[in-house]
């Protein structure tokens, strides 16, 4: 097995979010929203589309596609990385889904209002290969970096990706601004081709971690005649037992999981609530997301110092904190500079808590394990189950209530439940401390 903390690896590793969060940056943040919300209203319908059949609003539509995207890799992912973890050949796995995304992006250049349900499909495949390649490179953490290192390289491979998306999105910027600088007439070429450009980006620079990443390790103790789906249950029972036996894990997954449905969501839905609720233009939208990346970069570093002084618990609690004020700041938002002045606070805790709760999750992790694709799973399971509730329930209130603001106090719930069962998780660490040090005596 490859030494942890090789600067070179570590590095290699970091590209893959250079590479693949141009899709989530352009592709569920800025651009995209921004072209299907312009597509799909009409002055016949307004802001309702026909879909198979059956009449939504749009922005709805797209939550929904997304979260039933999500209740795929739900569905999919913990058998897939048992059987990768049994194999030991996740890597493989992380390639297939990034072609799969990367692809998929390409095929977005062909979205027109006449393609909508087909263009949809591929809107869902683009999210189930970006959120099932992430589970796979995410599980690298423990084994390239050692314990004490965790943070520092969960922030870095964000830092990573917010510069890598924001040089991709400044040269999508320009053409979709200035099409008139290279010629183009058709006003939905600059979108389409960024779109394009996002799934080449993407599959081109992943070729640089696929290169170095080290494979992983069998986990099957010799049995190599064994079925491998049969021998990939196995794996997935196993680690379910391990799980179950370690409380602090657990509880730390219940926090993360009421969390994650109020950040994941506000991420998804930031573009198109600007849009609707505030009306501000394409380039407003765009500026304002690249904000949230520039400043997300600063956010990732400095929430990895303050939990090397305060400990990972301690900052979650503060940042979900901050996260239940910008819900009501949200509701009360009217203004484009107040808007400017949220996103710089959402980016500066949007970076800290992905990066964080990333390198928590790898802490309490039994260290030098083999299998942690198959533990990995269960976290990101935990993150897409969120972003299916969160999204259908932001979805639904919007449907209801006919405004995207009703939706974000909704928001700010889940974000309480999680505050407080992160409360709860830093009582049983001290109780687990207490426990170990009367042990000791």
């Amino acid at each position: 097995m490859e030494t942890k903390n090789n600067p070179k690896t570590i590095r290699a590793w970091a590209m893959f979010d250079w590479a693949n969060s141009a899709y989530n940056l352009v592709i569920t943040s800025t651009i995209f929203p921004a072209y299907y919300t312009a597509i799909t209203t009409t002055k016949e319908r307004g802001d309702k589309v026909s879909f198979l059949g059956y009449q939504f609003v749009n922005t709805a539509l797209q939550d929904y596609v997304l979260a039933a995207a999500y209740m795929v890799v739900v569905l999919l992912l913990p058998i897939l990385t048992s059987i990768a973890d049994y194999r030991g050949n996740k890597k493989s796995y992380m390639q297939l889904f990034t072609w799969m995304g990367g692809l998929s992006c390409c095929a977005l250049f062909f979205f027109k209002l006449e393609t909508l349900e087909i263009s949809m499909l591929w809107f869902a495949l683009a999210a189930i290969g970006y959120c099932s390649g992430a589970v796979f490179y995410n599980s690298y953490l423990p084994q390239i970096a050692s314990l004490e290192q965790q943070d520092k390289v969960s922030a870095k491979g964000f830092t990573y990706g917010y510069i890598g998306s924001v040089v991709l999105q400044i040269v999508c910027f320009v053409f979709v601004l200035k099409p008139e600088l290279f010629g183009i007439t058709d006003a939905s070429l600059p979108a389409r081709l960024s779109f394009l450009l996002v799934g080449l980006w993407w599959l081109g620079f992943a070729q640089i971690p696929f290169y170095k990443l080290p494979k992983g390790q069998p986990n099957n103790a010799g049995n190599h005649n064994q079925n491998v789906l049969i021998g990939g249950f196995k794996e997935l029972g196993n680690v379910l037992h391990k799980i179950k036996s370690m409380p602090v894990l657990k509880q730390y997954l219940s926090a993360f999981f009421f969390y994650s449905m109020g950040v994941q969501t506000v991420m998804l839905v930031a573009t198109g609530f600007a849009a609707k609720e505030l009306h501000l233009p394409q380039e407003s939208l765009i500026a304002t997301i690249l904000i949230i990346q520039l400043v997300a970069i600063a956010g990732a570093a400095l929430m990895s110092r303050l939990s090397a002084t305060y400990g990972n618990v301690k900052v979650l609690i503060g940042v979900v904190i901050i996260w239940i004020g910008i819900c009501f700041a949200a509701y009360f938002t009217q203004t484009e500079m107040q808007f400017y002045l949220l996103a710089v606070v959402v980016g500066l805790v949007m970076g800290g808590i992905q990066s964080l709760s990333r390198s928590t999750y790898s802490k309490f992790l039994p260290q030098n394990i083999t299998d942690t694709a198959s533990f990995f799973s269960f976290y990101d399971v935990t993150e897409k189950l969120a972003i299916v509730i969160g999204l259908f329930t932001f979805g639904f209130v919007e449907s209801f209530t006919g405004s995207m603001r009703n939706s974000t106090l909704v928001l700010s719930l889940f974000f309480i439940a999680g505050m407080l069962l992160l409360i709860l998780l830093m009582r049983t660490q001290k109780r687990s401390l207490q426990n170990i040090t009367a042990g000791t005596v």
